[in-house]
């Protein structure tokens, strides 16, 4: 049965056994906790259906049935079957519907079919007690309605868990389609620059010196393949098993080979200053990191700074933090400091996450770019 036509079925067979209670024979009380009771154990066996807006219809007719009969015996309407364990029933199921509603329902449909359950579950106990004052009633039904407080507690807790879940799923698929794209823009990014910038080098002495242009061309060759090696690296990542079966980020051992790349395919000279064992001596996640700030320097200064003779790479430790400075003697502009680039705001992002700072700001002549990584988390 779908879900329509489900919760119109049980409708129906409130507003019938509800009509039967009415006479002699059967007893409205009896009826009433035998629909709400019907009503909640259907909905609960309908497994992920209960997300359905139904539920609230389901629960406020239920309701509706139970109040009718409470006003009926208020009334002082002949009901036959006053018997304790159907009213208990009724008003352990109108709990049920409650908490259902508060972990289940639509916000809105929620708090109006949870209110009238809630009122329906408290006021039952009028059934069975006759007051001597109103404020002894409305005491009585406060007390009852302690269990109505803590089954919509239950149902809201349990929503809260779901967004919670929901939230940290979406956190963590934004972490890492953040860290895909740090790595495309860190690694491949540099490489493909490089590739292009042999490839121009290439053009301008191959007429003249073919030499020259065949070594232009193999230099483009290892640029392709390491920006192969990242892409597939990056595809590992994607995959569910790939966390643990992805290489090593490059890290503080490769700077001296990257700078030597840099120098080879274009105009500015890369002098790297570095405590020998300095990259031995800090943890794989900061030293890719420092990595990673060298190269995207590099590659701003490749793209930005293309006057630049000179860059100095500095690399020291200062009471527990890696420092890397970076500073080039280039002609500066606002493209460096971030012309449309993604590069720099998710570098400073991603030091931030580590408890670092990135600073970048032009100095006499040039460019420096600060990285403050903490050695120890």
């Amino acid at each position: 049965m779908s879900l329509r036509g489900r919760a119109r079925a049980i409708a129906v067979a409130a507003v019938v056994l509800a009509g039967i209670g009415a006479s002699p024979v059967f007893g409205a009380a009896a009826m009433a906790a035998a629909t709400t009771v019907t009503a909640a154990l259907v909905w609960v066996a309908g497994g992920r259906s209960r997300t359905s807006a139904h539920l609230a219809t389901v629960t406020c007719v239920a309701a509706a049935v139970s109040l009718a009969v409470t006003l009926a015996r208020l009334m002082g309407l002949p009901l036959v079957w006053e018997a304790g364990i159907s009213g208990m029933a009724e008003s352990a199921a109108l709990m049920l519907l409650v908490a259902l509603n508060a972990r289940w329902s639509p916000v809105r449909r929620a708090a109006v079919a949870g209110a009238l359950a809630g009122l329906a579950s408290s006021v039952c106990l009028l059934r069975f007690i006759t007051p001597s004052s109103v404020l002894e009633g409305v005491g009585a039904c406060a007390f009852w309605s302690v269990g109505v407080l803590v089954a919509a507690g239950s149902g809201t807790y349990l929503r809260s868990l779901d967004t919670r879940r929901v939230r940290a799923v979406t956190d963590g698929r934004t972490a890492l389609r953040l860290q895909v794209a740090g790595d495309l823009h860190d690694f491949v990014a540099h490489d493909i620059s490089e590739m292009v910038a042999h490839a121009q080098a290439g053009q301008v002495v191959g007429p003249g010196d073919p030499g020259q242009a065949l070594l232009a061309l193999e230099r483009v060759e290892k640029a392709g393949q390491r920006a192969m090696s990242a892409l597939d690296r990056t595809v590992l990542i994607l995959r569910e098993d790939g966390l643990a079966t992805t290489s090593p980020l490059p890290g503080l051992a490769e700077l001296p080979e990257l700078a030597d790349r840099f120098t080879a395919a274009g105009r500015a000279r890369v002098r790297v200053d570095m405590d020998p064992g300095t990259g031995e001596t800090v943890s794989r996640e900061t030293s890719a990191t420092a990595f990673r700030v060298v190269a995207e320097s590099l590659t701003n200064v490749r793209r930005h700074a293309p006057e630049a003779t000179v860059v100095d790479v500095t690399v020291t430790v200062e009471s527990a933090t890696l420092v890397v400075t970076v500073t080039n003697d280039g002609v500066t502009g606002s493209g460096e400091s971030g012309r449309g680039g993604f590069g720099l705001p998710v570098l400073a992002r991603h030091l931030r996450s580590m408890g670092g700072l990135l600073h970048a700001a032009p100095v006499h002549g040039g460019w420096s770019l600060t990285a403050r990584i903490p050695l120890a988390r």
